[in-house]
């Protein structure tokens, strides 16, 4: 087994946790800034009918490539891959800014030019966000990880509330290439930075990438995002479109199975899943990212709809949700690097977030701001347990040679539930709007499914027109709020059967068939691999 040298770099450690910082608060909040702008820039390039692939291009982009970023550090070394990732993202960045300015071409082909940017910037994201949690594997050992990760999950935090106050700013007082052009000066000091401060031990391992698996697992993931992306949305869920769609995804990564079982590096080893620690907890991040990110978009559309916020507001109005998930998470960090003890939070954390979920269920016209925030402090608290915990099992699941791949995999699989909740949630609140008595004033595509709506026309309604539309939405929200609590459940259920192996003090892992005691020993730093 390969050995790693010894870590030297350990007095550096918070200068270097400084750049990763940035460069997560850099694809964090990215797409939240970049949302706010949308509707300015669609009303100057035109193309309405095409804005969604300004996201969905990022989507897919930042999907495909995590996986491989991750494999690629374990076979390069992280600190390269990981600064040639910034440098993707921020080039990426500049093109989005530069968009429809006829460097490119026509000023006409502004939409186009920047969805094609938007992927590439997407690539460099998948880069950032597996890197920063592989790295901190790099540097820090299991047993005091959980303190690190949970300052990550901070700034993930921060990032979700200050996105849309950001872009707000950036929206109204100033041009909304900006909304890119704001990520080159962040990214310059975090290359600065790592470049500068960041040494990482080395580990000897074969150089062979695995191309064929890269391809197929590419097409594999198009295929899904595309799917959940436009089922019920631009195409009906039974179209030729989504099933042959479908039905490609199928055979891509069947393909991809048959292939990694035969290649000597392969980009998603799947003896990985042979360990049970690693199988549940790439389940339970699927289900976290399902419901949390599948519900979590409905709840700017009740602040601004029902509760009648502004854009910027909704943004600070979800503060009470982040403040939980913050406290909870430097909480529970330090709580395992003192103790060396996780498997009760992720086991808490699937309780408290279902108990959150089933509290959103009952939004309604009345709910107050000081409720719903209750409400949201709740969830906030039981995303505090799980976000980092789920990520440090994983990684303490596996060798070190493969610590990139298994970040890529927790990030990746947490990821596609997302994709999965916002597409399945968003055809739960459709449906519901269209059999609701409101269900005429709400017009959508997709088969005839309602969802659209005009939150213009929604302002100039008044009187019982406007309660009832209003009503219509807070009733399809909580219904989407009560069908994630049936997801969430199953995470406290799976948790149960996490194994309590101890957390290493070094990074050195037991061989395969170590006994009990060889795993204590190695965790206490006292046994050789």
């Amino acid at each position: 087994m390969s050995q790693p040298a010894p870590v030297t770099a350990r007095p550096n450690v918070r200068v270097v946790l400084f750049g990763l910082m940035i460069a997560m608060m850099l694809a964090m909040l990215d797409n939240m800034i970049v949302s706010t702008a949308l509707p300015r820039i669609v009303f100057e390039f035109g193309g309405a009918d095409h804005f969604t692939w300004v996201v969905t291009a990022y989507v897919l982009g930042t999907t495909v490539s995590t996986p491989i970023w991750g494999k690629l550090g374990d076979l390069y070394g992280r600190k390269a891959v990981f600064l040639t990732a910034v440098v993707v993202f921020l080039v990426g960045s500049a093109l989005c800014g530069m968009s429809g300015s006829g460097v490119f071409g026509g000023t006409d082909s502004g939409m186009t030019e920047l969805i094609a940017f938007r992927a590439v910037q997407g690539l460099g994201a998948g880069g950032l966000m597996v890197g920063v949690m592989a790295i901190i594997g790099d540097l820090v050992p299991p047993r005091e990880r959980g303190r690190y990760q949970g300052m990550i999950a901070g700034i993930m935090a921060i990032a979700m509330v200050a996105g849309p106050l950001v872009g707000g700013f950036i929206t109204d007082h100033l041009s909304w290439r900006w909304a890119f052009y704001v990520n080159l000066p962040l990214g310059g000091v975090a290359l600065l930075v790592l470049a500068t401060t960041m040494h990482l031990p080395k580990y000897r391992t074969e150089h062979k990438i695995d191309w064929l698996g890269a391809a197929l697992l590419s097409v594999g993931i198009t295929a899904i995002v595309l799917v959940t992306t436009w089922g019920g949305n631009e195409y009906a869920w039974a179209s030729a479109q989504i099933l042959g769609l479908a039905v490609l995804a199928a055979v891509a990564l069947a393909a991809f199975a048959l292939v990694e079982r035969r290649v000597p590096e392969p980009i998603l080893p799947l003896g990985l899943f042979a360990n049970r620690n690693f199988a549940l907890i790439s389940v339970i991040g699927f289900l976290l990212g399902f419901a949390m990110f599948g519900a979590m978009n409905f709840l700017p559309l009740y602040q601004q709809t029902v509760q009648g916020a502004s854009a910027t507001n909704s943004g600070l109005l979800l503060l009470p949700l982040m403040f939980g998930m913050l406290v909870v998470s430097l909480v529970v960090g330090r709580t395992i690097t003192k103790t060396g003890r996780y498997r009760a939070f992720p086991i808490v954390g699937g309780v408290v977030m279902a108990l959150g979920m089933g509290l959103l269920s009952l939004l309604d016209l009345g709910t107050s701001k000081v409720q719903s925030s209750l409400y949201m402090v709740v969830l906030g608290v039981g995303m505090g347990f799980l976000m980092q915990t789920s990520m440090l099992i994983a990684q303490n699941s596996v060798e070190q040679k493969d610590l990139g791949a298994a970040s890529g995999a927790a990030t990746f699989f947490r990821s596609i539930g997302g994709s999965f909740g916002v597409s399945l949630f968003g055809a739960i609140f459709a449906n519901r709007l269209a059999d609701s008595p409101a269900g005429p004033a709400f017009a959508g595509k997709g088969g005839g499914e309602g969802g659209a709506m005009d939150l213009e026309k929604l302002k100039e309604l008044t009187g019982p027109a406007r309660e009832l539309v209003l009503g219509a939405l807070a009733d399809a929200i909580s219904h989407v709020f009560l069908w994630a609590v049936f997801f969430t459940v199953a995470v406290p259920v799976l948790a149960w059967f996490i194994k309590e192996v101890p957390l290493r003090a070094t990074n050195d892992v037991p061989p395969a068939g170590a006994t009990p005691e060889d795993e204590a020993e190695v965790a206490l730093g006292k046994a050789p691999v």
